[in-house]
């Protein structure tokens, strides 16, 4: 299909009989979707399983907390890596082996995970751990664009959704529950059952369209002939960029020589990664990124829109559970329970919203996604430090309510037009957008929640003015309070001293509230400006979003 046919004003049809030859699969094709989604749900859930775990990882590996933060980024770092390259990985070795040469190494290093007897293996492990499971969610998604039809798609997608959404959200709740009841090995021990599991079903139902195989077959004529290239600057371009996320707050950003090293390393790679992929395109090579997608206004856009998802989905699901545990004084365990309600109320919506793609245009679908999600973000700012549990998880659900309406949508529209061919490409470019907007989103609530709050502090401390009278009054009321209720067992000038102390914590809190309702302010905007940009996309006429079969 053209690029200009994918932009082009008239609605986008790409389900008519006369005009596509839909294969179908020889198995059940939900039961595919139920094997691909099983997988799914064990990548998504690792990485956002082991946050909790930190503490006792560094403590049993003899290890500070902050090389224990390594754990996560190592994870993240080849995860972004393996995202795109899936695509182009899979013309060389089918989209079925490769999904299964995945999962194997998900599952093997997870059990090498577990048995990590140093931090610096477990680090090596969690790569190898990030990559099988990096070529993981692109492959599933393609798996399903082949598999159904796309006036069945918005369901398959649902199903598919629920697995990519709750997994972040109940991972706190069983991670917390994992290291305080038993062992901190266990969350990486898990994994090997349903890895063994996904592999079993995969290799009985799941099987490569006629279009993959005949893309093998020629990639074998022409011999192995990987970019390498384009390969090395993906790998440099997107490690670097995800050290740069995860390290940027903690060592000043630009105030850092290696933060700054890093970002130029990252802008160098990606700008080069570009302009060779567009000579791989033009000398009709494969290249590593299928830059031509972009071409497609419905994708370009829709590639925003996961971004923006990922930024708001990862960031709220980290904002919630440090807020509750750091002001409220909920234990891990408490504060996963938090956000587990909204993962509960998101099953119950994904079969609705699968049928609705179908039906309405997915625009409006995701119009309202957007809109609901930033009301709920609005009205997160009423929270305070008195709010009961209640409260908050009823907020989570109300957010939920509207991520929800969001991933299925925006995944159907973006296969709108996109040849089957390219659904690999596709589906990896969208992940990318999803976990990078993730690790964004991250790094943003950590910046901006500690600038803010020193800036709150500032402000506060200014009317904390030691001379004034008011202040003296307090301190001296205070003083007196607990020199009399301790028994005088403390001097005056002792429980003076005290009272200033409370009120530096106080002041502390305060502060810290403040900065987490400008992190909640930002991502409602953020959110709310999606929504005029979303009906720039042509209208995905009946909601069939999908490739020509």
């Amino acid at each position: 299909m053209s690029a200009a046919s994918q932009t082009s004003p008239m609605p986008v049809n790409v389900s008519s009989p006369s005009t596509t030859t839909v294969w179908k699969p020889r198995a059940n094709r939900w039961a595919i979707a139920l094997t691909v989604t099983l997988a799914t749900f064990m990548e998504v859930l690792d990485t956002s399983i082991a946050n909790v775990a930190l503490p006792h990882i560094a403590g049993g590996l003899g290890a500070s907390a902050d090389e224990a933060t390594w754990v996560l980024t190592s994870y993240l770092v080849a995860n972004a890596v393996i995202l795109p390259a899936s695509a182009y990985l899979t013309t060389f070795i089918g989209r079925k082996r490769f999904y299964m040469i995945c999962v194997l190494l998900f599952g093997i290093s997870s059990a090498l995970c577990g048995l990590a007897p140093s931090l610096p293996l477990l680090i090596f492990f969690r790569i190898l751990q990030g990559a099988g499971g990096g070529g993981l969610a692109p492959s599933e998604q393609a798996i399903l664009a082949d598999t159904f039809e796309p006036k069945d798609r918005g369901k398959a997608f649902a199903v598919y959704g629920i697995a990519v959404v709750c997994a972040p959200a109940i991972g706190p709740t069983l991670g917390g529950y994992i290291t305080d009841n038993f062992d901190w090995r266990w969350i990486f021990f898990i994994n090997i059952p349903v890895a063994i599991v996904s592999l079993f079903l995969t290799n009985r139902i799941v099987e490569d369209p006629p279009h993959i195989v005949q893309e093998v077959k020629a990639m074998q004529k022409k011999g192995l002939n990987l970019d390498f290239l384009g390969f090395f600057l993906l790998a440099i371009g997107f490690g670097s960029l995800e050290f740069v996320l995860d390290k940027g707050q903690e060592d000043d950003w630009f105030g850092s020589r290696i933060i700054t090293f890093f970002v130029i390393t990252c802008v160098t790679s990606l700008v080069t990664l570009i302009l060779w992929e567009m000579r791989q395109i033009r000398t009709g090579q494969k290249p590593i990124l299928d830059l031509t997608l972009f071409r497609g206004r419905n994708f370009s856009i829709a590639f925003l829109l996961m971004f923006v998802l990922g930024f708001c989905l990862f960031g709220s699901t980290v904002l919630i559970p440090q807020f509750v545990q750091s002001l409220l004084g909920y234990t891990a365990e408490q504060a996963g329970l938090v956000i587990s309600p909204g993962g509960l109320g998101i099953i119950l919506l994904m079969p609705l919203v699968g049928f609705l793609v179908a039906k309405v245009d997915a625009r409006i679908l995701v119009a309202y996604g957007f809109f609901s999600c930033s009301v709920a973000f609005f009205a997160m700012l009423n929270l305070n430090l008195d709010v009961s549990y209640g409260y908050v998880a009823t907020l989570r659900v109300f957010q939920a309510s509207g991520l929800a309406f969001l991933f299925v949508p925006i995944s159907t529209i973006s296969f709108a037009g996109v040849p089957p061919n390219k659904n690999n490409d596709a589906s990896g470019l969208t992940n990318l957008a999803r976990n990078i907007g993730g690790s964004v989103g991250t790094a943003f609530l950590v910046t901006v929640l500690a600038r803010r709050a020193q800036f709150h502090q500032q402000r506060l401390g200014d009317h904390l003015t030691p001379n004034t009278g008011a202040f003296q009054n307090s301190m001296s009321l205070m003083g007196r309070y607990l020199h009399d209720r301790a028994g005088m067992a403390y001097s005056f000038m002792q429980g003076r001293s005290m009272a200033q102390g409370t009120v530096m914590r106080q002041l502390v809190i305060q502060s810290t509230m403040l900065a987490y309702l400008d992190v909640i302010k930002c991502f409602a905007i953020a959110m709310g400006c999606m929504i005029p940009i979303i009906f720039f996309m042509t209208k995905v006429k009946g909601g069939r979003g999908g490739g020509v079969h």
